[in-house]
């Protein structure tokens, strides 16, 4: 099997591994896969030098952007091991406290086996998941940031705006909401309100969450091949106090996105749940 092939196949089956049983999904033919990435630095014998020191943007501060990917077991069955699945996965009970409506709907949601899992309608994972199950770009300019997702959400983004400007007073509830970002240092923090009601937090727990939601990212290059992201929840309709997890991402070099695109019109009477 070609290599480009290979990483096509490996690609998408790791971004599809937990949505497979859910829906149908196609992805189309791979494209610069192996591509030599102009500005990686390399080792002797070409390598990308994934440990060397953290790149600087033109304006000094650090340099986010890359495609990025968390490398953890997405299951969907047996224990949790990954963000995605449980986003307080390294947290105790006590310190990601539900509400009581919020612990019941989490455990109907496992009960019923995820069925109604917004990714399972072709809907965008939401604010913080989707960093935590497939291959993302960060395009780092002096007064916006984007993120690109290779996700079953078909051309999902996200624009967090580093130009001074306020989050809105009184936003539309969408799906990914409305994102700010200033730097503290060597660390982005990013500030995102004005989420709907219907997205899912995490993929096994079934976190809910409402909208009221508030969702604080900080992002830290760690160096040239590890991203790391500390994800706080501030939901007191949903959970009795903010909660953070931590999660460190690896660098993809020398690739690109792939196209996904999700289709729910086949397949839906295999769905699982009751």
């Amino acid at each position: 099997m070609p290599a480009d092939i290979g990483t096509f196949l490996f690609r998408s089956l790791l971004a599809s591994a937990v949505w497979a049983v859910l829906l149908s999904s196609t992805a189309v033919s791979a494209q610069w896969l192996s591509y030599p990435a102009p500005g990686t630095p390399r080792t002797p014998d070409g390598k990308p030098n994934l440990s060397a020191p953290a790149p600087k943007a033109p304006d000094g501060k650090p340099d986010l952007s890359g495609i990025w990917e968390a490398h953890e077991q997405l299951s969907l069955y047996g224990e949790y091991k990954s963000h995605f699945m449980d986003l307080a996965i390294d947290l105790k009970p006590a310190e990601a406290p539900f509400q009581p409506w919020a612990k019941a709907l989490s455990q109907q949601r496992q009960d019923n086996e995820h069925k109604d899992d917004p990714l399972a309608r072709c809907m965008p994972p939401g604010v913080p998941r989707i960093n935590t199950l497939g291959a993302f770009k960060i395009v780092q300019t002096p007064r916006l940031v984007i993120a690109l997702y290779e996700t079953t959400a078909n051309s999902a983004f996200r624009q967090i705006f580093t130009d001074g400007r306020p989050l809105p007073k009184d936003p539309q509830p969408t799906w990914l909401g409305y994102s700010v970002g200033r730097w503290e240092g060597d660390v982005l923090k990013v500030d995102t309100i004005g989420f709907n009601d219907r997205g899912w937090i995490d993929t096994g727990m079934g976190h809910p969450q409402t909208e009221a939601l508030h969702v604080i990212e900080r992002f830290r290059r760690i160096d040239f091949g590890h991203l790391e992201i500390g994800m706080t929840i501030d939901d007191p309709k949903a959970y009795t106090k903010p909660w953070t997890a931590t999660m460190k991402v690896d660098l993809l070099p020398d690739t690109e996105l792939l196209e996904t695109t999700c289709e729910n019109s086949r397949g839906t009477e295999h769905m699982v749940g009751k």
